[in-house]
């Protein structure tokens, strides 16, 4: 007798070339439509609307119509959490595919993992963190200090408001490229808009790369470890 969900449907269905290609390019949290997807994946429209109505029906995906378009995006974060975990796998085990270049380092530095600070900086953030003990990671997982509390407000990040989400408050997630922790959740979410609203840090265009200014990444690096 078999009992337990069936990873192996789940599992096949992110182990083809193309739907892995989607749902990757939907890690960075930007719903795309059809045809952008094809692009990313290189096959032709009929193709992937075979394949996103499989990602559909096994719920790895959401759909939003708006006018005449319709817009895709991963259905929620458990499934980032996943494709992220995935990821470190395959850098631990030299399944590598990032094409030489530019962007390979600039992933590397700083990248928006579904919707947080991942890369050097967002790990370099979670540890200064943990060293001045805003945040402690014990048996029953990470937390927010008092004094981490009052450094975030200090920040202009509320962290009521982001204990009030239906989510997971704060917690670390596993940096593929740099095999440590970087801060995930409500509270890495609050903190890379943050960056971005302080204009330190914005996304390139049509990729998962935070780019940081000059004075932006001295004074982030100064601010957390402090």
């Amino acid at each position: 007798m078999k009992d337990g969900p069936n990873i192996a449907r789940v599992a096949a269905l992110i182990g083809d070339p193309a739907r892995a290609d989607v749902l990757t390019a939907l890690l960075a949290d930007r719903a795309l439509t059809a045809t952008e997807l094809a692009d990313v994946a290189g096959v032709t429209r009929q193709t992937i609307s075979a394949h996103l109505a499989r990602l559909l029906d096994a719920g790895l995906v959401a759909v939003e119509a708006q006018g005449r378009h319709r817009y895709f995006r991963l259905a929620g974060h458990d499934i980032a959490l996943l494709l992220e975990s995935l990821m470190g796998v395959a850098f631990r085990t030299g399944a590598i595919r990032l094409r030489p270049g530019p962007r390979e380092p600039a992933l590397r530095k700083a990248r928006v993992c579904y919707d947080h600070l991942a890369g050097e900086l967002g790990v370099f953030a979670y540890d200064a963190l943990l060293a001045r003990q805003a945040l402690v990671s014990g048996a029953e997982g990470l937390y927010l200090t008092n004094a981490g509390a009052a450094w975030f407000t200090s920040f202009g990040v509320d962290p009521a408001r982001a204990a009030g989400q239906r989510r997971a408050f704060c917690r670390p997630c596993l940096d593929w490229g740099e095999r440590r922790h970087h801060l995930g959740g409500a509270l890495g979410t609050a903190l890379l808009e943050r960056l971005f609203e302080l204009r330190w840090a914005s996304r390139a265009d049509g990729s998962r790369v935070v780019v940081f200014t000059p004075r932006g990444e001295a004074a982030f690096r100064a601010g957390v470890a402090a």
